[in-house]
């Protein structure tokens, strides 16, 4: 009796595991372009931020940034999906009161200045599906350039004069976009 019992119990624990489905799971490789954040306050102790963006890294890595992010074309600030921004607080983007939410950020490229643009489409990929019709704000900024190379694409944000500056920076490219709290 003892027998069967076991070998019943023995049976049912091998169809269980027939049932089970036992393959690893697939995990992508790491991206090679990998996300990040910003925010103001970039201090992680506080957690009333006003300003936040995700965003993918793209690397230069030989490249030149005039094909990575040409000039006259609408890029998607960064890479794979598209760069996401968020305001915690009604702020203003030039002459634009941008109300508080989450918004595509997407930029148009210049030699000495370039279009930075919220939008409402968010969840897309680039700015393939891109359009111009769903523009919250946009403004226009100088371009500056500076003496250090910067490889992977970064934003970071600094307290400016009644602004939160929100810095673009690639290669030797930097841009200040001004957002007034």
């Amino acid at each position: 009796m003892k027998k069967i019992t076991f070998l019943t119990s023995l049976a049912f624990i091998f169809i269980m595991l027939l049932g089970v489905n036992v393959q690893a799971q697939k995990f992508s490789d790491l991206d090679k372009s990998p996300m990040d954040a910003a925010s103001y306050p970039s201090d992680y102790k506080v957690s009333d931020k006003l300003i936040k963006v995700i965003y993918s890294r793209p690397q230069l890595k030989g490249r030149s940034l005039d094909n990575l992010a040409p000039n006259g074309k609408v890029w998607r600030t960064g890479a794979n999906e598209s760069a996401t921004i968020t305001l915690y607080k009604d702020m203003k983007l030039g002459s634009t009161i941008v109300k508080a939410g989450t918004y595509s950020l997407a930029t148009i490229p210049g030699e000495k200045e370039w279009t930075i643009i919220l939008n409402s489409d968010v969840n897309t990929w680039g700015s393939y599906s891109y359009n111009e019709a769903n523009d919250v704000a946009r403004i226009n900024v100088p371009v500056m350039k500076a003496d250090a190379s910067i490889e992977a694409f970064s934003i970071a944000f600094e307290k400016g004069t009644n602004a939160i500056d929100m810095y673009l920076a690639w290669d030797t490219l930097r841009v200040k976009v001004p957002f007034l709290n």
